[in-house]
């Protein structure tokens, strides 16, 4: 199955200059959408893994899947104002502005063992903040986990501490 078949392409969104990566597409198909997390799940391996995390929006799809498969705890991480307990924040970059995430404080415990979910690998922005969260919270990134990686906008050089995986690229 060719799992980019079901990407569409989107001009000019969210802003003017983007191609927006529509994974609905893709969602809407079960055995699309069957075989995608089973090959997000295969890019694991054996590795033990306490929490994923999933980062608002696009990335709470896979994630708690993942989670479930793993028989680890679901970690959200939302943009501000969303979570109404205790928070840490980190600021970050975006390929087409800046933004800022949200983790509760209590979400990962020193040394559990993190993988961390999101659908589309761009700047790297995104991912990088959420690592700097997970290692201020004491947890241990095992890895990185994208459907999709924009390989020419190489968010993956922000990422080079860390074990990055990506199902698609473009």
């Amino acid at each position: 199955m060719d799992l980019k078949s079901f990407i569409r392409d989107i001009d000019d969104f969210p802003q003017q200059g983007v191609t927006f990566k529509d994974i609905i597409p893709l969602l809407l198909d079960a055995n699309a959408m069957r075989k995608t997390s089973k090959m997000l799940f295969d890019m694991i391996g054996e590795t033990k893994i306490d929490k994923v995390i999933g980062m608002e929006s696009r990335g709470f799809f896979f994630a708690p899947l993942l989670a479930d498969k793993l028989n680890a705890g679901f970690v959200p991480v939302r943009k501000p104002g969303k979570l109404p307990f205790e928070k840490i924040s980190h600021a970050y970059g975006l390929e087409y502005g800046t933004d800022i995430l949200e983790m509760h404080t209590d979400s990962i415990l020193r040394g559990e063992k993190v993988l961390i979910h999101d659908d589309v690998l761009a700047t790297g922005g995104t991912a990088a903040a959420v690592c700097k969260l997970v290692e201020q919270l004491g947890g241990e990134i095992v890895q990185c986990n994208f459907l999709i990686e924009l390989e020419f906008l190489k968010g993956r050089e922000k990422l080079s501490d860390y074990n990055v995986r990506s199902l698609l690229k473009y």
